[in-house]
Formats: structure tokens, sequence, C-alpha cells
């Protein structure tokens, strides 16, 4: 897994794309924060935030 977050990180440095590394971190909070609250009883207050 950190192999891919280097490599991520390597091709944003690269190609002068690290205005998206803000973007890509937030979706993958999101992204987190809907896994783990899918069946939870918080679940149906995180869903309100959308």
């Amino acid at each position: 897994m950190f192999e891919t977050l280097k490599e991520l990180w390597r091709f944003l440095r690269v190609r002068k794309k690290l205005w998206m590394a803000p973007i890509i971190i937030v979706m993958v909070v999101f992204g987190g924060l809907l896994i783990l609250a899918q069946g939870s009883v918080v679940a149906p207050f995180i869903y309100t935030l959308f």
C-alpha cells in the first residue's frame, strides 16, 4: 500500500499536479468515513452531512 502512495506522490510531483493532493486526501477521508460508518449506529448522522 505504501508503494502505491509513493508512486502516486511521485506522479503528482513530476507532472506538477500537486494541487490535486488535497482533493485526493479529502476523497480518501470521506470514503473511509463512509466505509467505517456503514452498518453502525453513527451512520444516520454521517449521511446527513451529505
